[in-house]
């Protein structure tokens, strides 16, 4: 009988992803760092792989004293008020 059980899938910026959540489980919640641990939140939801990384979204939220609804609240105000990624020339805008 073949196993019906779903792969867990790689998600083709798990590299970058996984470099910029390495930085933010050691940093601060910064306007900057918000915005990265909200996009993250978003393209890994629901998402069957990286269950490492979700595992780290979450602990993020936590650590920072936020739930998920309070995060995208907050990135809300911020992307209103700011162009926190226009600042990071370095950086692209990246919402694949």
């Amino acid at each position: 009988m073949p196993d019906s059980t779903p792969k867990d899938q790689q998600h083709p910026l798990y590299t970058d992803d996984r470099q910029i959540l390495n930085t933010l489980l050691n940093e601060q919640p910064t306007d900057y760092n918000l915005a990265e641990l909200a996009r993250l939140n978003i393209r890994y939801r629901g998402f069957p792989g990286a269950r490492d990384i979700q595992t780290d979204l979450e602990s993020i939220l936590k650590k920072w004293g936020l739930t998920e609804e309070e995060l995208f609240e907050k990135t809300r105000q911020i992307h209103q008020t700011a162009q926190v990624y226009r600042t990071r020339t370095s950086q692209r805008e990246d919402w694949s």
